[in-house]
């Protein structure tokens, strides 16, 4: 009967097979079969193997590391943020070719790692962010414990983002390239389009600190900024019907009291951030915009 534990221990000896042995097979008389007159070969390979038998287990645990399923599963994350990364710059190198494109996509990629690091810093769970062609990019990790850390994991977004885009203000300033300049005000103006206080925008999230019945007003704001900006059509039904909702539940007063109870203090603090980070992005838009000119 085969035992799965010893398989070796239930094949019968046959001292004429090919099978490696340091002693002489039983039974057999007289001068050794051919089959074992290629031991120095043999002995070599069996060397060798015994040899990468003893690196194998003298790092056993960095294999263990490797093969271990959390590393799988950080690798799968890795995978995905690296192809919709590559599929997003293809797409953006279509429009605005592959310079602009790629300094454009790294500065998504700067906000959204912004708000992956603020993910990390209170502890919770958070992937790699997931890039989407032509409409952005996305950070999605663990709910946080309350109105407070929210906004200052939405806040981390547009600050990283504010940071880049002034260092590109700094290269054309360097430089005098107009490269640049763009660069920096395109960077502040997406990152100050996506504080407008309603979601699914940065500025839901900060907004929700003080009260959710702001998203009513921020929902009008987005209307009204994407038809004098006149952006595409899909684009705007597509996240009007994200933030809609959570706007008209804002408006009726549906929301958790004990979710929402933040320090008078602490709401002074984020709204002091998202002030601030506004009219940072707001300043840098207008020097850079008089720079290009």
């Amino acid at each position: 009967m085969y035992d799965p534990k010893d398989p070796n221990a239930n094949i019968p000896p046959n001292p004429y097979t090919r099978r490696w042995t340091a002693e002489r097979p039983s039974g057999v008389k007289g001068g050794e079969p051919k089959e074992t007159r290629t031991a120095g070969p043999v002995k070599a390979a069996g060397g060798v193997l015994v040899g990468l038998g003893l690196l194998l287990a003298k790092f056993k645990g960095l294999l263990l590391l490797l093969l271990n399923l959390k590393w799988l599963l950080y690798a799968k994350f890795f995978f995905t943020f690296s192809v919709t990364f590559l599929i997003s710059l293809w797409a953006y190198a279509l429009f605005f070719g592959w310079k602009f494109a790629l300094i454009f996509i790294l500065m998504i990629a700067a906000h959204e790692f912004g708000h992956y690091v603020a993910f990390r810093n209170y502890g919770l769970a958070v992937r790699l962010p997931t890039f989407i062609p032509l409409l952005g990019a996305f950070t999605a990790g663990s709910m946080p414990a309350n109105a407070e850390q929210s906004a200052y994991i939405a806040l981390a977004g547009p600050v990283t983002g504010f940071g880049v885009s002034a260092a590109c203000y700094g290269l054309g300033l360097y430089t005098h390239e107009h490269f640049w300049m763009a660069a920096a005000y395109l960077g502040a103006f997406l990152n100050l389009f996506n504080m407008i206080p309603v979601p699914p925008f940065d500025g839901g999230g900060i907004a929700a600190v003080f009260s959710p019945r702001i998203w009513i007003f921020g929902f009008i704001a987005f209307v009204v900024a994407a038809l004098l900006l006149h952006m595409p059509l899909l684009f705007v039904l597509l996240l009007g019907l994200i933030g809609l909702p959570r706007a008209l539940a804002g408006l009726k007063g549906h929301y958790d009291p004990a979710y929402y109870a933040v320090a008078p203090l602490r709401r002074a603090s984020v709204g002091a951030w998202y002030l601030g980070t506004a009219f940072g992005l707001v300043y840098l838009m207008t020097i850079s915009r008089i720079t290009v000119s």
